[in-house]
């Protein structure tokens, strides 16, 4: 294999110890611009961060990716584990629901035992969505008297 050889001459200059300092900058300005000193006054404290939010409160949009309240809020979730909270009240609102269920059931057989019709309503059919604020629910809560429309002819014993 055939080396292609050239010549490079390589040309050094030498200064000497005080013409040095006059062409090389030796002050490393652009390493550190501040003392440390100078740095730990402006380093940002937790006060400081609470005080500049407040201030700015108004101006963080709503929504967003990042620099947002809603990023705020999803970071910080994460980090104190919110999740753990949202299962709890997850399950409180499904305890919620199913006692709503229970309610409503018991409404309407109240009703059917007032009126002596059968109202032939499954509240098992009913999805998870807010049974108070039906159609349905409320048509039932209509259909209730306040008081019985018939006098009462159940045997009571009075002690």
């Amino acid at each position: 294999m055939d080396r292609i050889t050239e010549k490079i001459d390589l040309i050094k200059k030498v200064y000497s110890k005080t013409e040095y300092p006059k062409i090389i900058d030796t002050q490393f300005q652009q390493l550190g611009k501040l003392s440390v000193n100078q740095q730990i006054a402006e380093t940002v404290t937790v006060d400081d961060f609470f005080q500049y939010y407040n201030n700015l409160f108004y101006d963080i949009p709503s929504y967003g990716a990042s620099n947002s309240h809603e990023y705020l809020v999803k970071t910080s979730g994460e980090y104190i584990n919110f999740d753990q909270d949202n299962e709890i009240i997850v399950a409180l609102r499904a305890e919620i629901t199913q006692l709503r269920r229970d309610l409503l059931q018991s409404q309407i057989e109240k009703a059917e035992a007032l009126t002596g019709q059968k109202l032939n309503i499954n509240v098992d059919n009913i999805g998870d969505a807010d049974i108070s604020g039906t159609t349905e629910y409320n048509q039932i809560l209509s259909t209730i008297p306040s008081s019985p429309t018939e006098p009462n002819t159940t045997n009571t014993v009075t002690f």
